[in-house]
Order: structure tokens, then C-alpha cells, then sequence
């Protein structure tokens, strides 16, 4: 069951994970409210408290998978735009949270 301090040190350990991740993190509840944002999440307007469904143009969160996520318990992956992929997974045992990413693919090579 989760619990206020369940939760907050979950966002404690959500920041030590995903602040370093090169691309936007966020920790979600199943109301799409952003509990947690990594840095650039947070410059691209994903911030706590938020609903991260309404950030940005409606298009860019055509085809969320988050609800396929919530039911069927198993990560969920796509490319809706070239270049970019983004996912979402579950966080073991906290079933009504998630984390959401999104990461740009470089096609550089060496």
C-alpha cells in the first residue's frame, strides 16, 4: 500500500535514477498528474502537479499508451515521430504509478 512516505521516497529514488537521463523523465499517476520530473521534463514544461496529458500540443499525445500500460501491467514502447521514442512502465509496487519517457534517437554514427 502505498503511503506518503512510500511515495516521497519514491521521487527521491525517481531523481537519483532519471535527473541524469538524456532525455524527459516523468513519474505519473494513473490521472496523468506529474508527481515527479526529471530536468528536462521540467524545461519542457512537465511540471509537478501538472497534467502531463494537457503540456504541449494535443497531437504530440495522440496514441499515449499509458492506459494499455495500467491494464495489462507490461511496458508499453513507441515511435510516433521520427527520431524520437518514447515508453512507458510500471513501478513495482506502486501499481497506480508509472513512469513516462521520451528520448530523442541520434543518427550519428562512431
Amino acid at each position: 500500500m502505498e503511503t506518503k512516505d512510500s511515495t516521497e521516497a519514491l521521487i527521491a529514488s525517481f531523481h537519483r535514477t532519471w535527473d541524469a537521463f538524456p532525455g524527459i523523465a516523468r513519474l505519473i499517476d494513473r490521472q496523468h498528474r506529474i508527481l515527479a520530473s526529471n530536468p528536462m521534463a521540467e524545461k519542457a514544461g512537465f511540471i509537478v502537479g501538472a497534467m502531463c496529458a494537457k503540456i504541449g500540443e494535443p497531437a504530440s499525445h495522440r496514441g499515449c499508451k499509458m492506459g494499455k500500460m495500467f491494464e495489462t501491467g507490461k511496458s508499453q514502447t513507441d515511435q510516433v515521430l521520427p527520431g524520437r521514442i518514447r515508453g512507458w512502465f510500471p513501478v513495482e509496487g506502486f501499481p497506480d504509478f508509472c513512469i513516462h519517457f521520451g528520448l530523442p534517437i541520434s543518427e550519428e554514427k562512431g
